[in-house]
């Protein structure tokens, strides 16, 4: 590019890979041209960019511009692009649309539907099973919240010991406490309380590990590669905190009436009462209600948690906002299935 008189002599091709180093001189040459004349005469190749140049400069020429030595061509390409860019409109970024309360429903609804597809269509996917992920959840379910159940277990068998003594001494019935405190654990409190725990440690780990491969972008990786994520992902984790239920529901039984042993025996009662009056007031059917009720608890926290997940969305506070959503929904879940089975409980006479 030459300049000279107020006139610039454009040469050899005017491309994108010639208009970078040569963009601001013709810009600012345009502005101190008046009238700005272009000579492209000698020019050898003339693309869009070259053209989007020459039109810049138009646009910055304070008194006009004039083409001379345009071929037919290139005034045809110079006439398209002014069209286009008079008719085009300025594209307005606008902020992503915050999901309401019927985008989450649907979201949640579309995710329990393709949970339960995966179930039915189970024999046809069983390839995309891995048991050592099924070992590895159950492990970290189970066997790593032990000491914790143990421990509260222990202490709330204590504490319930302790405060319902007070009133029963009252009445002379302090041998009752083992009465309340067993058939509460049994039937209400353990699966209760594990299923607190769990949605605090597992339902969260669930959240946030496979929120993670969702913001990293492994779950659509999957899906392209033909594999299921319900499948692959959820059912393991829905059938490993199912199975592990259940021991970590007679753990936290176990612990709590050793706790209420405890308290007992310092009020004067030997464990061989204690025991007998334990037998006589409950029996494996209240045991049994609770494991089940507690099969369930543990089915809706590794779904709540795997949804949460799975659903996250993108940017770095995905995984903690994943997390988040799952401890609650486990809990809330719990709350209301555990109110549900209260009724029927009651209507069965159970």
């Amino acid at each position: 590019m030459h300049v000279q008189g107020g006139v610039v002599r454009f040469t050899g091709p005017v491309s994108a890979l010639a208009i970078g180093s040569i963009w601001n001189q013709a810009i600012k040459a345009a502005r101190k041209s008046q009238p700005l004349i272009i000579d492209i005469s000698d020019v050898t190749a003339l693309d869009t960019s070259g053209a989007a140049l020459l039109l810049a400069m138009e646009k910055n020429a304070p008194g006009g511009m004039t083409i001379r030595g345009a071929e037919p061509r290139e005034t045809a390409l110079l006439d398209q692009m002014r069209l286009a860019l008079a008719t085009s409109k300025p594209v307005k970024s606008t902020p992503p649309r915050k999901p309401d309360v019927f985008d989450v429903t649907r979201t949640r609804i579309a995710f329990f539907g393709a949970t339960i597809l995966s179930v039915t269509t189970l024999p046809t996917k069983l390839r995309f099973l891995r048991g050592a992920d099924f070992l590895r959840v159950a492990d970290r379910a189970g066997l790593q919240a032990l000491p914790l159940v143990l421990t509260l277990g222990f202490l709330i068998g204590m504490i319930l010991a302790f405060q319902s003594a007070i009133p029963m001494r009252q009445f002379g019935a302090d041998l009752y406490v083992a009465d309340l405190v067993a058939l509460s654990l049994f039937r209400e409190l353990g699966p209760l309380l594990v299923a607190v725990i769990l949605s605090g440690r597992t339902g969260s780990a669930f959240a946030a590990e496979l929120g993670t491969m969702k913001v990293n972008e492994e779950i659509a990786a999957l899906t392209t590669m033909g594999i299921d994520p319900e499948t692959m992902l959820v059912l393991p984790r829905i059938a490993a905190t199912m199975m592990i239920m259940p021991m970590l529901v007679v753990a936290m039984d176990f612990a709590g009436l050793i706790g209420m042993g405890v308290v007992l025996g310092i009020l004067g009662f030997p464990p061989s009462t204690v025991a007998n009056e334990i037998t006589f007031s409950s029996g494996p059917p209240d045991l049994l209600l609770g494991l089940a009720k507690g099969a369930v608890f543990a089915a809706a926290i590794a779904l709540i948690g795997c949804r949460a997940g799975l659903t996250a969305g993108n940017g770095p506070q995905a995984v903690g906002q994943a997390a988040t959503s799952a401890v609650v929904g486990g809990i809330v879940a719990t709350v209301l299935l555990d109110g549900l089975f209260a009724i029927v409980f009651y209507r069965l006479g159970l």
